[in-house]
């Protein structure tokens, strides 16, 4: 593995940065105000971002993305991280498992999604089934040429303004070492067909102008052809897609945590007390050298990731150590960030707060830090026979 990076990766870099500089960043109070990106607003920045060439970055090329492999795509994910998660999320990065498209849903879906055309997101998480997603209860029944939908999804990111959900459902049932699991399907399913009710979900602290929604499905008609993959066969679809969402949740925090360092090191260097920059005290000195060192860390963890997925060596345990690290360091830089900046730490001005607030959803979404050490623990245990 190189650790410098190439002539293209660094235009990547250069690219996606100026972006956010230019067109994110100018608008991050706006919307934390309204807890909302105006939509002429996220007109205007994904507009921008097709005609820079940064919009569906992890898509392949030949059907009109950026076809970045895994290391050019965290990169841009790192720079994108810097940003206000509402509007950097306006640069879209498909989900991936819509590459399991087939036939009309290609011209449907995918291709429509990669063009900018069409707004996807996707549903697996329940009130009763969060972590153990085996559990759920949302059923998909086959009647004839269609399947018919009952249940509920919460905790859904952005289906306010998604076309259509990538809905994972319960299909039939297999008893397990652990009890009796869900088989599981994927459909694609317009947000806007009969039966399908979209509610704002409870406020988060986190993220704001990035909604979560809660999705509610009344014997909805969902045309076999509309089936994602095989029947069953949704679980092994949806660790595809884990893996690569945790990468780049992984390269988020460490863009995130970059501009967080810098700040709270900008303030540690100006601000005096005593006659010196508070910086030159070892109380706040030593803790930030601790967490650059911890940044790093994480860059490289998640830069080997990325690199080994693209050599095709990645496993699970590489994308989780890198995942939990991260994010677990984010939470770390942001509360030391708030503690340089002291009582103005907490005020929404100095904007510190924020980015603390923003931070603590990195360890929950896309699976916990629980999760993450037990994907780890287990690759350790199980050659040993535990």
């Amino acid at each position: 593995m190189r650790f410098d990076l190439t002539d293209e990766q660094r235009l990547i870099v250069g690219t996606v940065r100026d972006f956010v500089e230019k067109e994110l960043y100018p608008h991050e109070d706006e919307v934390e105000r309204l807890d909302e990106v105006p939509a002429d607003l996220q007109k205007q920045i994904t507009e921008k971002a097709l005609a820079a060439g940064l919009y569906a970055p992890n898509m392949p090329a030949e059907i009109g993305g950026g076809g970045l492999d895994a290391v050019g795509v965290a990169l841009a994910e790192r720079e994108l991280g810097r940003a206000s998660y509402a509007l950097h999320s306006l640069v879209a990065r498909p989900s991936n498992i819509l590459l399991a498209c087939e036939g009309r849903q290609r011209d449907d879906y995918l291709l429509p999604t990669v063009r900018g055309e069409r707004i996807d997101c996707l549903a697996m998480t329940e009130p009763g089934s969060g972590s153990d997603v085996r559990s759920m209860t949302t059923r998909a029944v086959r009647d004839g040429e269609d399947y018919v939908i009952d249940g509920g999804k919460h905790f859904i990111s952005h289906a306010d303004v998604a076309d259509y959900v990538i809905l994972f459902a319960a299909t039939g049932s297999e008893r397990t070492s652990h009890g009796e699991k869900a088989l599981i399907t994927g459909f694609l399913v317009d947000l806007d067909s009969p039966g399908v009710t979209v509610r704002r979900g409870p406020a988060c602290v986190s993220n704001r102008g990035y909604h979560t929604c809660e999705l509610f499905f009344e014997n909805v008609r969902v045309p076999a052809w509309k089936r994602l993959g095989e029947e069953g066969q949704g679980f092994e679809l949806m660790n595809t897609w884990l893996g690569s969402t945790r990468l780049s949740v992984a390269a988020t925090c460490v863009g995130r945590g970059r501009r967080v360092l810098e700040l709270a090191l900008d303030w540690a260097a100006q601000r005096e007390q005593f006659g010196q920059p508070i910086g030159r005290f070892q109380g706040v000195g030593f803790p930030l050298a601790d967490l650059a060192t911890e940044l790093e860390a994480a860059e490289l963890l998640t830069l080997r990731a990325a690199w080994k997925c693209d050599q095709g060596s990645m496993t699970d345990s590489d994308v989780a150590m890198a995942k939990l690290f991260a994010s677990e360091a984010l939470g770390r830089i942001t509360d030391q960030a708030v503690q340089v900046f002291g009582g103005l730490g907490l005020m929404a001005e100095t904007r510190i707060e924020r980015y603390w607030r923003d931070a603590r959803l990195e360890r929950i979404w896309d699976g916990t830090s629980e999760i993450q050490r037990h994907i780890i623990s287990r690759a350790l245990l199980r050659p040993r026979g535990a």
